[in-house]
C-alpha cells in the first residue's frame, strides 16, 4: 500500500492524517557456501546523508535462525514514481553484518520499496584463524535498476 488515510481524534477533534510510506527489510544472515543460519549476528541499517555520513536506522540481533525481525524503512510515496523525471519509487539503505568469528559485511544500495518486505540475505566469511574481528571486511554494492 502506498499510503494511507486515516483519521485520528485529537482533542474531541476529528482531522484526517495522511500515513507516511514504508517498506520493510529483513535481513537473513547465514555463512558462506554452507547458508548455515548465524544467530546472535548483529545487523545495522543506515543511509548515506550530506557528506557520505550514515544515518543509523536500526540495530537488531538475529534469531535462533539467523533473521532479523521485520524493520520499517520509510520510503517516498509510490505516486511520485508515475511521472518521467519524478521521484524514484524506493529508498536505499545500507546493512552492516558482523558475528564473532566472521568479516564484517557491508551492502550498499539495498532497495526498499513501498508496501514491499524485502529479504537481504547476508553472507558473513569466517576470519582465519587468530585474526582480530575488524581487521577486514567486505563489501557488497548493489547497482541501480532502470525502471
Amino acid at each position: 500500500r502506498a499510503h494511507a488515510a486515516g483519521a485520528a481524534r485529537f482533542k474531541g477533534k476529528r482531522r484526517n492524517v495522511i500515513l507516511a510510506s514504508t517498506g520493510t527489510i529483513i535481513v537473513q544472515v547465514h555463512t558462506s557456501r554452507a547458508q548455515v543460519p548465524i544467530p546472535g549476528a548483529t545487523v545495522a541499517i543506515t543511509q548515506k546523508g550530506a557528506g557520505g555520513r550514515h544515518k543509523l536506522l536500526a540495530v537488531r540481533v538475529t534469531d535462533q535462525n539467523g533473521r532479523t525481525e521485520p524493520i520499517v524503512i520509510p520510503t517516498p510515496d509510490i505516486d511520485a514514481s508515475f511521472f518521467p523525471g519524478g521521484q524514484v519509487p524506493f529508498s536505499l539503505c545500507d546493512v552492516w553484518g558482523q558475528a564473532s568469528g566472521f568479516e564484517v559485511q557491508l551492502i550498499e544500495d539495498v532497495q526498499i520499496f513501498p508496501g514491499t518486505e524485502t529479504i537481504q540475505n547476508l553472507e558473513l566469511i569466517p576470519l582465519p584463524e587468530q585474526t582480530p574481528p575488524r581487521s577486514r571486511a567486505e563489501v557488497v554494492q548493489i547497482p541501480p535498476q532502470d525502471l
